[in-house]
């Protein structure tokens, strides 16, 4: 009888939390870089997810808008990217200067990352970065723009095995809050944060996981109680009009806070296998560039799938990593096979 009272009154308090707690409402569109100024006054970092799969275009000329921006570069100082390596830091300065840099030293800020795919050879990146030092030609010195390259070192001539590759690797996410530790926090600075989606979330989505916190960058940052992060996703595969139906008429591209919201209230990774996680627990924003129908990706020129040095390079690295299981094609056939349709523009 003790039992079944104490679980009446369990019952009886989650009624009251749940009739006390506010019904989330509509999410609404604001204009999405003023809207990302505006968080710059409050937050020393701000974290953009950088949509990976194949280069989303939309993503990408987003980000070129925002860093063009005037009211961008009249506050922000660095920006933070997943796709360089960190060894090359002092190529990326020089060449976002303005200064002359050889382009087989530049194009290795990209090509020789810790990831052994061909994500970052999509001409996305290196126009990204190309972008950054034609904005900076046009500020004076004091104000423009710094390129913090996010990934660790490595040196690709004593990488032999998938062995190899994890122990030169490290901890990716402590290697980038480092950086943002020691050239943006340390010196009272802003940064942009461009990193994939995952390295942003906060809350931990393995079921029984001991620690509630995930183990990405912004996690870490907040965990720590380093900086205080706000974070946008940019959400072009799910379909936001299913859970939001006027979302099909916003402007793209938007920005919507979730906190409070009939978005946030959705569950981030609605799968079996994770644990729920609402999205407004995971992000602070979600950056709308319509619907998924309407995503374009960007594709390798056939002049790089031609190019023999670079093809040999990829595919020693992509052969580290074994098919998964019952998969017919490897890593490195992928590439073959995508290259055997570089021109393919459908």
């Amino acid at each position: 009888m003790k039992n079944l009272l104490l679980m009446y009154a369990c019952l009886a308090a989650a009624t009251i939390l749940r009739a006390q707690a506010p019904t989330p409402v509509p999410a609404s569109p604001v204009e999405p870089i003023e809207a990302i100024v505006e968080a710059f006054r409050s937050h020393p970092i701000v974290a953009i997810g950088n949509v990976e799969f194949r280069g989303n275009e939309q993503c990408h000329e987003f980000r070129l808008s925002l860093i063009r921006d005037r009211r961008f570069t009249a506050l922000v100082n660095d920006i933070v990217v997943e796709f360089g390596d960190a060894q090359y830091q002092d190529v990326m300065d020089r060449f976002v200067r303005g200064e002359e840099v050889a382009y087989e030293s530049l194009r290795r800020v990209w090509q020789d990352t810790t990831q052994i795919e061909f994500e970052w050879d999509l001409p996305i990146y290196e126009e990204f970065f190309r972008a950054v030092r034609a904005v900076n030609a046009s500020l004076p010195r004091g104000r423009q723009l710094r390129v913090l390259l996010g990934d660790p070192p490595i040196n690709w001539d004593k990488i032999h095995s998938l062995q190899d590759l994890h122990a030169a690797m490290g901890e990716r996410d402590g290697h980038a809050v480092d950086v943002l530790r020691r050239e943006v926090l340390a010196k009272g600075r802003r940064a942009l944060v461009i990193y994939g989606g995952q390295h942003l979330i906060r809350r931990n989505t393995v079921p029984g996981a001991v620690d509630d916190w995930a183990r990405g960058l912004v996690a870490r940052i907040e965990k720590d109680n380093l900086a205080s992060v706000f974070t946008v996703l940019p959400e072009t595969r799910r379909d936001l009009g299913a859970l939001q139906p006027n979302v099909a008429s916003w402007p793209a591209p938007s920005l919507a806070i979730l906190r409070g919201t009939t978005l946030g209230s959705a569950i981030w990774e609605p799968r079996p296998e994770r644990r729920p996680v609402r999205m407004e627990d995971q992000f602070d924003a979600i950056l709308y560039l319509g619907p998924p129908s309407s995503m374009t990706v960007s594709r390798l020129p056939p002049t790089l799938c031609s190019d023999q040095a670079y093809m040999e390079m990829r595919l020693r690295r992509l052969s580290l990593v074994p098919p998964p299981p019952l998969a017919t094609f490897s890593p490195a056939d992928q590439l073959k096979d995508y290259c055997a349709h570089a021109g393919d523009t459908r």
